[in-house]
C-alpha cells in the first residue's frame, strides 16, 4: 500500500497538487478519486505508491475555516482553506466594483474569517467616491490599508498584518496588481510561480492558487484575480448573508424570518431608506439576496 504522510497543500493546478510536509519536503500529488476536492492550504493525508511513482491525497483533514463560493449550479466549492484572514484587494484602477468586495467580505464573515480591505495602486490617488466607500466599510468595522505595489508605499504596514501563525489570502478583482504586491511581500515568488509553471508544460493546467511561507511564521496564499464572485449561499446566514450592518439592524424588525425586502415594519430598509444604512450596501444585500434564491432554485431542480 506504501507509506502515508501529512502535510499541506501550498499550490494547486488543475488536478495536481504540491504537498509540503513537515520537514519542508515538497511532493508532486494528486487527489485520489474524484469525489475528494483540495485546495490550497488544505491539512491532507498521502499515500506514497512506490509501484507507480506517484503520491496521492487520500484524506482532507477537518478544515478550521474555509473561503466557500458558489458554482453555476447553486453548489459549494472551497476557494482556500485554513485561513486566519482575507485581504480582498482594490485599486483605482480599474475601477473598484464595490459589490464583489460586499460579496467577498460576506463570504469571510460566514466563514470566520476576518477581513481586510487594502487599496493598492495608491500612487494613483483614492478620489472622493472610493474614500466614501473607505468610511462606510469603516464604519461597518472593516480596517483599510492603502498601499502601492510600484512604490513601496504602506507595505511595512501591510507587512506588520501578516503575523506570526497567521495564514492570510489575497483575493480581488483582475487587475488591481495582486501578483505586483505578492512579488514585493516574497520576492521569490516569481522563482517559485515559474519553476511550478514550467513543470506543468503541456499539461494545460493553470495554478489556481499559491501558499508562500514568510519568515516569522506567517504564510501567505494568492489566488487568480476574478471576474465575478457569489459566497456559497449554504454557508451565509439566513437573515443577513453576512453583512454586518444587516446583523446589528436585523433585530429591529418586526418579523423574525424578515427578508429585508418589502416587509413591513422592517428597520434594515427603514435603515436605508434613513441613510443610517449606506444605500448601495443595501442595494448589494438585495443584489445578493436575489441570486441567493435563484442559486438555490438551481440547487432543488
Amino acid at each position: 500500500m506504501g507509506d502515508t504522510l501529512l502535510g499541506r497543500v501550498i499550490a494547486t493546478f488543475g488536478r495536481h497538487l504540491l504537498v509540503r510536509d513537515a520537514a519542508g519536503r515538497e511532493y508532486r500529488a494528486r487527489p485520489f478519486g474524484r469525489a475528494l476536492t483540495v485546495v490550497c492550504g488544505d491539512e491532507v493525508r498521502c499515500r506514497v505508491d512506490p509501484r507507480h511513482d506517484e503520491v496521492h491525497v487520500v484524506q482532507v483533514l477537518a478544515r478550521r475555516t474555509a473561503l466557500w463560493r458558489a458554482n453555476l449550479r447553486g453548489g459549494a466549492e472551497p476557494v482556500v482553506a485554513n485561513l486566519t484572514h482575507l485581504q480582498v484587494v482594490l485599486a483605482p484602477l480599474p475601477a473598484a466594483d464595490f459589490f464583489m468586495v460586499d460579496r467577498y467580505l460576506a463570504a469571510a464573515t460566514a466563514g470566520g474569517i476576518a477581513a481586510t480591505l487594502v487599496v493598492n495602486k495608491s500612487e494613483l490617488g483614492i478620489d472622493a467616491g472610493m474614500q466614501r466607500e473607505l468610511e462606510i466599510y469603516a464604519a461597518a468595522g472593516y480596517e483599510s490599508l492603502a498601499c502601492s505595489a510600484a512604490n513601496g508605499d504602506g507595505l511595512d504596514v501591510l507587512r506588520a498584518r501578516l503575523a506570526a501563525g497567521s495564514v492570510t489570502a489575497l483575493v480581488g478583482q483582475s487587475g488591481v496588481g495582486k501578483s505586483s504586491l505578492l512579488m514585493r511581500l516574497v520576492p521569490e515568488a516569481e522563482v517559485a510561480v515559474g519553476e511550478l509553471v514550467r513543470a506543468e508544460e503541456g499539461r494545460h493546467t493553470t495554478t489556481a492558487a499559491r501558499l508562500f511561507e514568510l519568515s516569522g511564521g506567517a504564510a501567505l496564499i494568492d489566488s487568480p484575480g476574478v471576474r465575478d464572485f457569489a459566497p456559497a449561499i449554504e454557508s451565509l446566514d439566513e437573515r443577513s448573508l453576512g453583512f454586518v450592518e444587516v446583523a446589528r439592524l436585523a433585530a429591529g424588525c418586526r418579523f423574525l424570518d424578515c427578508r429585508h425586502m418589502r416587509e413591513p415594519g422592517c428597520a434594515v430598509r427603514a435603515a436605508a431608506e434613513s441613510g443610517e444604512l449606506a444605500p448601495r450596501r443595501y442595494e448589494s444585500y438585495r443584489r445578493l439576496r436575489r441570486l441567493r434564491e435563484e442559486l438555490g432554485a438551481k440547487r432543488v431542480r
